[in-house]
């Protein structure tokens, strides 16, 4: 497995892969890697000649009040990790590298960015696209892997793509969790023992919802109300619970056809977010 970390190399890399007829496989992510992001890279590897694993913490979708100082960094846990999984290469470029300049362009994905995470992250998503533009110039994939956790994202992202004609396919694989339930998340280790208990509440919270659907309840206001007194139950501070459509991300009053359960809850200081599909078939 090969280690870069520029953009010259990586694109030599690419095309010398390309030229030997491979499928190129990209794994964005920012590193601190769990078995979420390796359930990502065994699905590239399985489908891919040439997976490249990017570890990257992208400042620009990082707000001045949040975490980027503070967002763990195990790039030599990650290396083992991708090796051990069978990646080809890791791309780890500094900020430098990737932002070399005063980023003046930017790629914007409208309407669809406004509304959960995007509500109380202004410009996150303005961040990742930009990011996540320039990663799939720099690694041309034929496939690129998201994770269902982070949902809306990979709405957006599949937005950008159909909207840019950009040619790779976006692939977006199920959330991998905790034997008690709590979604897999860089996040996690932020936790305290305490807190790392009581987050378990956002599993809580969705898998009622899927029972109470299953049961026959429709009523969207119901479900979150009834979501939203379990999360308190256990002292989490809510930043948003909707339940939307799959594609547009607009809320919807009535449960019919497949749509998102979507919650960010604060446990202690520490964000988390995490969603189901309610698919009444």
């Amino acid at each position: 497995m090969k280690i870069i970390t520029t953009i010259a190399e990586a694109r030599d890399c690419v095309r010398a892969s390309r030229r030997d007829g491979k499928r190129i496989g990209l794994v964005p992510t920012m590193g601190a890697l769990h078995a979420g992001h390796g359930a990502l890279i065994e699905r590239a590897v399985a489908e891919c000649d040439f997976v490249v694993v990017s570890l990257f913490v992208n400042p620009t979708q990082f707000a001045p009040t949040e975490d980027l100082a503070r967002y763990p960094r195990t790039f030599e846990q990650d290396k083992a990790y991708c090796e051990k999984l069978g990646a080809d290469v890791i791309f780890a470029p500094a900020a430098g590298e990737m932002y070399p300049q005063e980023q003046i362009t930017w790629v914007t994905v409208e309407k669809l960015t406004d509304k959960l995470c995007g509500a109380s992250r202004p410009g996150h998503f303005r961040g990742v696209t930009t990011v996540c533009a320039k990663l799939f110039n720099i690694t041309t994939p034929d496939v690129a892997y998201f994770g269902q956790k982070d949902a809306q994202q990979a709405v957006v992202i599949r937005r950008m793509i159909a909207d840019l004609n950009l040619p790779l396919e976006i692939r977006v694989c199920p959330i991998v969790r905790e034997p008690d339930g709590l979604a897999m998340s860089s996040r996690n280790r932020y936790l305290s023992p305490d807190e790392r208990q009581r987050a378990v509440c956002l599993h809580h919270a969705l898998e009622h919802s899927r029972q109470r659907a299953a049961e026959g309840c429709r009523d969207a206001a119901t479900l979150i109300s009834e979501m939203q007194a379990i999360i308190e139950n256990a002292r989490g501070r809510i930043d948003y619970i909707n339940i939307v459509d799959t594609e547009t991300l607009e809320s919807i009053a009535r449960i019919g056809q497949p749509c998102l359960v979507a919650l960010a809850v604060h446990i202690g200081s520490t964000r988390l977010i995490d969603n189901c599909i309610l698919d009444l078939k």
